[in-house]
């Protein structure tokens, strides 16, 4: 679980806004706090991935979305994990691309293999400057270790990588906070739409100068 008590700092975009206070507001459903608690309950255990394949989704992870050590950190890797052991899939492929599990499964063990070839160690276990090199080398479709089995590199980081690891950092409540979203607002929904409006349930951004004004503002958003 998060930690209520720890409230967001006055330099951030939305200070002292926290999503989850909106638990038992008029915003959210019980199908909505439902969804919400079990994103809550993800932990860092794979139930898809293996121990060493979850290690280093979590290495890639940390690098694609880094996270600042002042709050409770995302866990991205296990909510990917889950989203396979699910099967939950977009409908399509890019073609390359075997199922997500299997692309997931082959592009971790390949990137692993591509470290071990260059630097003598797993991706998890090399600097995070070795790390950001072989991901931008995948970007680029360079690497080309036997474990890829002819599933491009470039397609994987494009199309699983870069693409599964953002929405699953952004499917959790603590990024939610970051970015000022109230999450589904049902059955409320959002009424204001034009551009630079916002509903009263909705987070205020802290304009330069006006800190505090957004500040008092978030503490009584629900």
């Amino acid at each position: 679980m998060l930690d209520r008590n720890a409230e967001r700092g006055a330099g951030d975009a939305y200070p002292g806004y926290d999503v989850l206070a909106k638990w038992r507001g008029p915003s959210w459903n019980e199908k909505t706090r439902e969804v919400v608690a079990g994103r809550l309950q993800v932990g860092d255990t794979p139930q898809f991935l293996t121990a060493e394949e979850f290690e280093i989704l979590a290495a890639v992870a940390d690098r694609i979305v880094p996270q600042p050590c002042s709050r409770s950190p995302v866990p991205v890797a296990g909510l990917l994990d889950r989203k396979l052991r699910a099967g939950v899939l977009d409908g399509y492929r890019a073609k390359g691309l075997p199922r997500d599990g299997e692309a997931w499964q082959r592009g971790l063990r390949a990137l692993d293999a591509e470290a071990r070839v260059r630097h003598d160690r797993g991706f998890a276990a090399i600097t995070d400057a070795d790390q950001d090199d072989l991901l931008r080398r995948c970007e680029a479709g360079e690497l080309d270790a036997p474990e890829w089995a002819g599933m491009p590199s470039r397609t994987f980081f494009k199309h699983r990588l870069l693409r599964d690891i953002v929405l699953a950092y952004y499917s959790h409540p603590t990024a939610w906070s970051e970015v000022g979203w109230g999450g589904p607002a049902s059955p409320r929904g959002y009424v204001r739409l034009d551009f630079n409006d916002r509903d009263p349930w909705e987070a205020a951004e802290a304009k330069p100068g006006r800190e505090a004004d957004a500040l008092r503002t978030n503490r009584n958003v629900r």
